[in-house]
């Protein structure tokens, strides 16, 4: 059994494709889904269908695997079963858990609400009406309702990981752009994006002077970063950071991840984020066959340093734990501990801005750019998809235009976030 569609899941299913043996994946939604270029979908660059592939086509082909679309509900490791939303109870002799991680508001569940992160289809695309809506608002109420004019043209990115710095650069080239293209009454120059990271500096993870050219690349596309800023309180219009309120008409959350309720359902240790801790061959202890890997797994590498919880991560630990099960059902030598072999750090600012570190070198700019481009293309899922997302970024970096911009998914008159006028243009 397999819970979760996602890149760890799927590397395992392709692992025990060949194996004697019935595979079943488990997932809520029918498709697998591309996250790391979520931000894209939100932002207008690429369309769902362009980073998204149906689990049954993906895996059509591997004939001792069946899928079901459904939610696990909890396991049972004792007798082996997992039960399911819709009733059913499954027995498993090797259970694979690679449910993910959402959205963790640090307490503040609340904010929610207010700030939606991005992990869904359905996040980006909401996230994308609230942007696009927001510059409709501002073009069509200039004169009715100059006092928000400035709110709506606000918006604010809570976090200074990867995700954040990804997402506030691409709004910023989208809102500018779009101003300066199609709209008649709004300039670049009324445009007012933000980014809140509550630590030092941008992008933890990667060395300082990284960090640094990230900055010096938002600030170039005119983001407004705040370091060391605090987010107190998040409401339907606005966001105080420390003492200060900024009204805005897009808020949008990318500052920690929670782990799915794996830890909950195995009754077992996890660490502070949630995540289940297991052995070094990625099984859970005393939980003889459940393994749980990619960002519902804590494990540490061959130094001693925790796995990052990214995509390539993932992958190796589903095809590790497909060995190990293989070994297992052929009775054939356990193939050792999991071992991380990391291909380094990525981030991407906006049009040729980014930043890499491979540990051995570091890049910045346009080859970092390049790099990152190259590296995401070859992620996707099947040859259509990278065949058009190559296609439309080669397009957008000529022309600057978003193709996707379409306001879909919400109702303009239903906005949540923002507090709109009633009143019609005369």
């Amino acid at each position: 059994m397999i819970i979760g569609a996602g890149f760890g899941g799927l590397a395992a299913a392709r692992g025990l494709r060949r194996l004697d043996a019935q595979v079943t994946i488990i997932d809520r939604q029918n498709h697998h889904l591309f996250q790391p270029l979520l931000y894209q979908v939100a932002t207008a660059g690429l369309s769902p269908a362009e980073i998204a592939a149906p689990i049954r086509a993906i895996v059509r082909r591997y004939r001792n695997t069946r899928v079901l679309l459904d939610t696990v509900t909890g396991v049972d490791s004792a007798t082996r079963t997992i039960a399911l939303e819709s009733g059913t109870t499954l027995d498993y002799d090797a259970l694979i858990i690679a449910t993910g991680a959402t959205h963790s508001y640090f307490g503040q569940d609340h904010w929610a609400e207010f700030a939606p992160g991005i992990k869904t289809i359905d996040d980006a695309i909401q996230v994308r009406a609230r942007i696009l809506v927001a510059m409709e608002r501002a073009e069509t109420e200039r004169q009715q309702m100059p006092e928000t004019r400035d709110q709506q043209l606000t918006f604010v990115v809570i976090g200074g990981g990867p995700t954040g710095v990804e997402m506030a650069g691409a709004i910023a080239e989208l809102t500018r752009h779009a101003a300066d293209m199609d709209f008649r009454y709004i300039s670049r120059q009324c445009i007012r994006v933000m980014l809140v990271e509550a630590g030092p500096r941008l992008l933890g993870a990667f060395p300082e002077e990284l960090s640094a050219e990230a900055l010096i690349a938002l600030e170039q596309l005119g983001v407004e970063v705040r370091l060391n800023g605090r987010v107190t309180d998040i409401a339907a219009d606005a966001v105080m950071v420390g003492d200060e309120r900024v009204a805005a008409a897009a808020i949008i959350w990318g500052a920690g991840v929670q782990a799915s309720p794996a830890a909950k359902w195995l009754g077992v240790e996890a660490d502070r984020a949630g995540r289940v801790i297991v052995a070094s061959d990625m099984q859970v202890a005393d939980r003889p066959g459940v393994y749980v890997i990619g960002d519902t797994a804590s494990v540490a590498d061959k130094d001693g340093r925790p796995v990052p919880g990214v995509a390539p991560a993932a992958k190796q630990q589903g095809e590790h734990v497909a060995r190990v099960i293989a070994a297992s059902v052929k009775g054939t030598k356990h193939p050792g501990p999991f071992a991380y072999k990391s291909y380094g750090n990525l981030a991407t600012i906006g049009r040729r801005r980014a930043v890499a570190d491979f540990g051995w070198t570091r890049l910045s700019g346009w080859p970092a750019w390049f790099v990152w481009s190259t590296a995401h293309i070859f992620y996707l899922t099947d040859f259509r998809s990278r065949l058009i997302v190559g296609a439309q970024w080669i397009w957008s970096y000529v022309t600057f235009d978003r193709g996707a911009r379409l306001i879909t998914g919400i109702s303009a008159a239903k906005m949540p976030h923002a507090v709109w006028s009633e009143r019609q243009p005369k």
